[in-house]
């Protein structure tokens, strides 16, 4: 019976090395990357967004940033989405609109925020200047 057992135990360490060449694959270093790349650049988009709303100068520019921001947020999780659920052959063509679109966005929406803000600069000025009829 002694060779029984020693074929059992066998196979049972076999078992065992495959389990952990298993989880080596699972914590291959470019997963771990990946993983740490996503969490870093969510991260950083957060940020960036809080002070991007944060640093606006008046209502209206603040209502801009939020909305804008809103639609950056939704526009690259339907292209990171498409990217994972399309085939590979059709992923390269996702790169096309997204170079064209992504600085011709970030053009406009940076040239309407500063429309907004002289709009803003020039209406709180107005306000602020002294009015020509006297008190009393």
């Amino acid at each position: 019976m002694p060779g029984k057992a020693n074929v059992a135990a066998a196979k049972s360490r076999a078992a065992d090395e495959q389990h952990s060449q298993k989880e080596i694959e699972i914590m291959h270093p470019g997963i771990i990357g990946g993983i740490i790349g996503g969490i870093a650049g969510i991260a950083g988009g957060m940020i960036g967004t809080y002070w991007s709303i944060k640093n606006t100068n008046g209502p209206r520019e603040r209502a801009f940033m939020t909305k804008s921001a809103v639609v950056c947020w939704v526009a690259i999780f339907i292209f990171l989405g498409l990217l994972f659920a399309l085939p590979n052959s059709y992923r390269w063509y996702m790169w096309i609109p997204y170079g064209i679109l992504l600085p011709l966005g970030i053009i406009s929406l940076n040239r309407k925020q500063q429309r907004i803000r002289q709009e803003e600069s020039q209406n709180n000025s107005m306000q602020a200047a002294p009015s020509d009829t006297p008190d009393g």
